[in-house]
């Protein structure tokens, strides 16, 4: 059995049809995949049923660990609140009809009192509740207030719930200003998620992009140091391969998929 959950973010394969991305995920050998909402959307309006996507991934043999994402919930008010959370519900059932157990919650742009957030998520995680689904909170290293591991860790812990968690990323952690040492802050059973790539030299990594990210082992992020701090905090969860890297995106998405799984079971395996 693998140490690690290996999983496909279906963003490094853009703009591959989604049915298209379950085969490809699934042929390439991943035990999982991590799809979003937007494209779930656009797979129903073509006529297609969460009952035949589901059905599609499990016969590739393949699980669902999270769905992107849920957003609108931390800073809206009055009739905007009210219609930000019924969209995140309808965000959690589509997620709890593919039997993912978490979906993520993307914090807002702008910066933001942790203090406001915290009932915010504790609102959210009920409505997961209901729902059969578990929101994650995440950090984004280029927006003004959650933009770190301690941010995002700080906001579960104050829902004061044992199944508050996080989503964790290696962009985000440098993007931001961190330390890939910044997971050593968070139990392992907090954490719900982890997504993995690699991050150029250049340009100056406190200014790159989502598609500045480039292929696992590619980069200048230290791995081998993330690896192994995920195995010092006792993470045996997913590793989810997200880039949105354009140049990946005109190449066969089999031979991407392949290709970034090879560079995570060289790190997880050597």
């Amino acid at each position: 059995m693998a140490e690690f959950v290996y999983c496909l973010n279906t963003s490094t394969i853009q703009p591959t049809p989604l049915l298209e991305k379950v085969r490809v995920a699934g042929a390439a050998g991943y035990h999982a995949i991590e799809p979003w909402n937007d494209e779930i959307d656009a797979y129903l309006a073509k006529g297609g049923t969460l009952t035949e996507l589901d059905k599609a991934i499990t016969d590739a043999g393949l699980k669902v660990v999270s769905v992107i994402a849920l957003h609108g919930w931390a800073t809206t008010e009055g009739d905007e609140h009210t219609k930000a959370l019924d969209e995140c519900r309808r965000r959690m059932d589509q997620a709890a009809a593919l039997g993912s157990p978490y979906i993520v919650a993307s914090p807002p742009q702008e910066a933001v009192d942790l203090e406001r957030i915290a009932p915010r998520f504790i609102e959210l995680l009920a409505l997961g509740e209901q729902a059969g689904v578990m929101p994650s909170m995440e950090f984004l290293g280029f927006v003004d207030g959650v933009n770190s591991v301690a941010d995002a860790w700080a906001i579960a812990q104050a829902a004061r719930n044992p199944k508050a968690t996080i989503v964790a990323d290696v962009f985000h952690m440098i993007r931001g200003g961190g330390s890939v040492d910044d997971l050593l802050k968070v139990p392992a059973h907090r954490m719900a998620n982890f997504h993995i790539n690699d991050v150029p030299a250049t340009p100056d990594p406190l200014t790159q992009t989502d598609h500045d990210r480039v292929m696992v082992g590619e980069g200048a992020a230290d791995l081998r140091r993330v690896i192994a701090n995920l195995r010092t905090i006792g993470y045996r969860g997913p590793l989810s391969l997200e880039l949105f890297n354009k140049e990946l995106w005109e190449r066969d998405p089999l031979e991407v998929s392949r290709r970034g799984l090879d560079r995570i079971k060289g790190l997880v395996e050597a």
